[in-house]
C-alpha cells in the first residue's frame, strides 16, 4: 500500500482543512478556556461536524454513515489536532463507533452520533496510567448485570450520553477473557461524575459505579468475551490518537518555523543560523517519519491486516516521541516567550502531553511491543 492519500482522501482532507481553520483555530480553544465552558467543548460545532458528515466517517452507509476508513477518519483528526479543536470526535465517532459496528446497540447510538446530538466516553483506565488490567466487578443480577467500581481518565465523562464501560464478568484483574463491554447510558442510577480539568484544558471525569443496574441488552459483543471488542476499540482510539497527536507536533512545527523567519537577533534572522536550522531539519524528519507510521497503521486497519495491532503501537510510540520533540524544540526556540500565554505554541505543549498518555504512552507501547515480539 503506498503511504500517501489518494485523490479522494486528498479531497477530504483540503475540506477539512478548510472547515476546521476557519470554523476552530486556536483562537477558538482560548475562548472555551476562558469562559470556562462546563463542556470542554462547543455542542455547536460538534453539530457541524455532523453537517459536514464527518461523524459518520467509521459508520457503513447502510446505517447511514459514509462507509470510509480510519485513513479518512485520521485526516480530520489531524486537523484536529492542527487547530488544537476540542472535540469528541476521537471518543465518540472514532473509538465508540469502532465499538459499535455490528451490535444491536448501533440502532440505539448511531442516530444520534449522525447527528451531532449524542456524545460518547470510554471507561477503560482504573489507574494513573494506561493498562490492560480490568477489576471493576459487572455482577449478574436479574436479567441484567450490577456494576460496581470506578473509572478515570474518562474524556467528556462528566457530560457524555453514552459510556462504554470495560467491566469484569469473571477471572481476574489481568486476564484477557472475562472482561465485558457494556453501553451505559447517562442516567444511569448509581453512576457519579467527578470533573476535573486537565493540562491542555479539556475536561475527563473520575465516574464511581455503585450498584449501576443494566440489562442484558447493555452488554456489546458476548459476555466474558469483551476482550475483542474492546481491542476493536483500544485499536481505533490509539489510532486515532496518533494521528490527532501528529497534526499537534505538525501545528508546533509549523509556528516554530514561521518563527525562526520571523525573529531576529544581531541584525539577523535567527533561522539563518545553523544550529537551528539543523533541529529544524532533524525535527522535520522525525515527523515525516511518525506520519508513515500513523498511515501504515491505519491503511492495515482498514485491510483488517492480523499485523494491525503492531503497526498501531508503532505509530502511537512514534507519534508520542516526534510530538513530544516537537513542542519541546518550538518552545525553546522561541525562547522564554514560549511560555507565556500569548504565544500557542504552549497550548500544543499541553494537548500533547495529554494526547500522549491517551490509549498508552510511548514507553507502554514500546513494552507492548516487546511482548508481542516475544520478549
Amino acid at each position: 500500500m503506498p503511504l500517501y492519500l489518494n485523490e479522494e482522501q486528498t479531497m477530504l482532507a483540503d475540506t477539512a482543512k478548510d472547515f476546521i481553520g476557519e470554523s476552530a483555530p486556536v483562537s477558538h480553544l482560548r475562548g472555551l478556556r476562558d469562559s470556562k465552558n462546563s463542556d470542554g467543548f462547543s455542542r455547536d460545532l460538534w453539530k457541524q461536524f455532523a453537517e459536514m458528515g464527518f461523524t459518520g466517517i467509521l459508520i457503513a452507509e447502510e446505517d447511514g454513515g459514509l462507509g470510509l476508513g480510519h485513513v479518512e477518519a485520521g485526516v480530520v483528526l489531524e486537523e484536529i489536532g492542527r487547530n488544537l479543536t476540542p472535540s469528541p470526535f476521537l471518543t465518540t465517532a472514532v473509538a465508540a463507533v469502532a465499538a459499535l459496528n455490528g451490535s444491536a446497540q448501533r440502532e440505539r447510538w448511531f442516530p444520534g452520533i449522525l447527528s451531532g446530538e449524542t456524545v460518547a466516553a470510554l471507561a477503560i483506565d482504573e489507574k494513573a496510567k494506561h493498562t490492560a488490567g480490568i477489576a471493576m466487578q459487572a455482577e449478574r443480577s436479574g436479567n441484567g448485570f450490577r456494576l460496581n467500581g470506578a473509572k478515570q481518565f474518562v474524556t467528556h465523562g462528566h457530560i457524555a450520553d453514552l459510556i462504554l464501560v470495560a467491566a469484569r464478568t469473571g477471572g481476574s484483574a489481568n486476564d484477557r477473557e472475562g472482561i465485558t463491554l457494556f453501553a451505559v447510558p447517562k442516567d444511569a442510577s448509581g453512576m457519579t461524575a467527578e470533573a476535573e480539568r486537565l493540562a491542555d484544558s479539556s475536561i475527563a471525569a473520575r465516574l464511581r459505579f455503585d450498584g449501576v443496574e443494566v440489562d442484558a441488552d447493555a452488554v456489546i459483543g458476548e459476555v466474558d468475551q469483551g476482550d475483542k471488542v474492546l481491542d476493536t476499540l483500544l485499536a481505533a482510539g490509539r489510532a486515532g490518537a496518533s494521528a490527532e497527536m501528529l497534526g499537534v507536533g505538525a501545528g508546533a512545527m509549523t509556528l516554530t518555523v514561521d518563527y525562526l523567519k520571523e525573529r531576529k537577533q544581531f541584525g539577523s534572522r535567527i533561522g539563518s543560523f545553523q544550529a537551528l536550522q539543523h533541529r529544524a531539519a532533524h525535527l522535520y524528519s522525525e515527523m515525516e517519519v511518525a506520519h508513515a507510521a500513523v498511515l501504515k497503521a491505519q491503511q492495515l486497519l482498514d485491510s483488517g491486516a492480523a499485523e494491525a495491532s503492531r503497526a498501531v503501537s508503532v505509530a502511537k510510540a512514534m507519534t508520542g516521541l516526534a510530538t513530544t520533540l516537537s513542542v519541546q524544540e518550538g518552545i525553546q526556540m522561541h525562547g522564554g516567550i514560549g511560555m507565556t500565554d500569548e504565544y500557542d505554541i504552549g497550548f500544543y505543549m499541553k494537548r500533547a502531553r495529554v494526547l500522549a498518555e491517551m490509549f498508552g504512552d510511548a514507553n507502554y507501547h514500546a513494552n507492548l511491543l516487546a511482548e508481542m515480539t516475544g520478549y
